[in-house]
């Protein structure tokens, strides 16, 4: 599969084979059960899988518009390679109603909750009993770990290009609070809070008050919000004459702690809404 959308990526549109539809109907079933991923974890850290990236942009490039319509009331034109996610109890997926979409090519891995409105883009990857809450975005491609809770709101960022970038990644058990804006270019560690409203992306330095340092994103690297950091939103001064003058300040986000036992309770699901 890897070998086929390789060689299909490199060729214009004109050019592609006969079988590469069948090819690509395979790659979004390996998609939507998981077993292919836009980016996973290895050895030396979280790796992205270009190809798999390339054979959804290959699926934009040959897909002819077709007619998704609901009814007359509810029209919808799309590519007819990147319909709706096909969903069954059998999934172990709770979607509640009211207006929420999951793109094919997403995987959500059984006990996840979505809460409406939410949407869920191509290539995503959601794990084992995270919650989706109302108006969050998943963006293409973003990896969301198991037993993450995504508050109201939230905008996880999509990455298709370029083809090599790491997209978003939401490792396991993180808390991100409502409004909260994650984007290109940033890893949130296990385990790891981040306040209501903060928003992060990989030009953002982050500054450490426990251990009195500064995070950035390296040449080549993302933004990495370490383990169990506990991240608010902040702000540091202006230091031009304009900016004292006018008492200006821009907004940083801050660890202000590592998490505890009382952060844990805070953050923890109810279980009961399961």
């Amino acid at each position: 599969m890897k070998e086929t959308i390789e060689n299909a990526y490199r060729l214009k549109a004109d050019q592609a084979d006969v079988d590469l539809q069948s090819a690509l109907k395979a790659f979004v079933e390996a998609l939507n059960d998981g077993s292919i991923r836009a980016a996973e974890p290895g050895e030396n850290g979280w790796q992205v899988n270009a190809w798999v990236k390339k054979g959804i942009l290959l699926l934009f490039r040959y897909g002819m518009m077709s007619d998704m319509s609901i009814d007359d009331n509810f029209r919808f034109f799309d590519k007819a390679t990147i319909p709706l996610k096909p969903l069954s109890t059998d999934n172990r997926v709770r979607i509640v109603p009211g207006g929420s979409s999951i793109r094919t090519g997403a995987y959500l891995a059984p006990g996840v909750i979505m809460m409406p409105p939410s949407y869920v883009n191509i290539g995503a990857y959601v794990g084992t009993n995270s919650l989706i809450d109302s108006h969050v975005l998943v963006g293409s491609c973003a990896q969301i770990g198991a037993n993450v809770h995504l508050s109201a709101g939230v905008q996880i960022g999509g990455v298709l290009e370029p083809i090599g970038s790491l997209p978003v990644i939401v490792d396991d058990e993180a808390m991100v609070g409502g409004n909260c804006g994650i984007f290109e270019g940033t890893i949130i560690g296990r385990r790891a809070v981040i306040g209501t409203g903060v928003n992060l992306n990989r030009s953002t330095p982050v500054y450490d008050c426990v251990n009195e340092a500064v995070i950035r994103a390296v040449s080549g690297a993302p933004l990495e919000i370490p383990a169990n950091a506990v991240v608010v939103p902040g702000s540091r001064p202006v230091t031009s004459q304009f900016g004292r003058t006018n008492g200006l300040s821009v907004a940083t986000p801050l660890i202000i702690k590592y998490r505890d036992e009382k952060t844990d309770a805070a953050t923890a699901l109810e279980d009961a809404l399961r």
